[in-house]
């Protein structure tokens, strides 16, 4: 039976019982990543990627996610960085007493959190996008923001932006060009960094050992 990449079911271990709450658009590399170290004793639940969308919503969705899972496990990790919430994510994530990743944004923990900050004065006007970003540009972007029925809009939203930065978790010649594509549609200079999964696995693997 295939699992259901909403809410994964794993085996009991000596390890606490972890739940990593997450963003629905880094679920297929958070899998990856578990799977890969075969850390059985974590399970996953994403909230669904469109709060990206709506960052104001995400610090309430996270507490009923919490309540409805507290007792069913040892610890619960919210593996999302800030995401535009203007710090009100960490508050409600520290009154819950649950674990938060650190980070302005998911680009940064593909990036490295240390050289996404060191990175920020040359790259303030730059627009980035992961693989989920890339996969899901035309919803999440492109028709998101209006794009597709008002084109006016790109110069107005993007016109103080100068790049595109694909950060790759994987290589992928369709999603590179994928990308290429989405710089190009929005007029700004392709750049593209092989990020891989950056700091996200040794910050799930430090995260699940307490």
């Amino acid at each position: 039976m295939k699992a259901d990449i909403n809410h994964l079911t794993a085996a009991p271990t000596a390890l606490p019982r972890t739940l990593l709450l997450a963003c629905g658009a880094l679920a297929r590399e958070i899998i990856a990543i578990r799977n890969a170290n075969g850390w059985a004793h974590m399970d996953l639940h994403c909230l669904p990627a469109e709060l990206h969308l709506y960052p104001q919503k995400i610090p309430d969705a996270v507490e009923a996610a919490v309540a409805k899972n507290r007792a069913a496990y040892d610890q619960i990790i919210v593996v999302y960085a800030d995401c535009g919430t203007g710090g009100l994510l960490q508050a409600r994530c520290e009154a819950l007493g649950v674990q938060m990743i650190p980070g302005p944004h998911c680009y940064a923990f593909f990036d490295g959190l240390s050289d996404f900050e060191a990175r920020q004065e040359d790259e303030f006007t730059a627009f980035y996008l992961t693989d989920f970003l890339v996969r899901q540009f035309d919803a999440f972007v492109w028709r998101a923001m209006g794009f597709d029925r008002h084109p006016e809009l790109i110069e107005m939203m993007f016109g103080n932006y100068d790049r595109l930065i694909y950060l790759a978790q994987t290589e992928d010649a369709a999603l590179d060009a994928k990308a290429q594509e989405a710089a190009e549609r929005l007029g700004l200079r392709y750049v593209r960094r092989q990020s891989g999964y950056g700091d996200l696995p040794g910050i799930l693997a430090a995260a699940g050992r307490v």
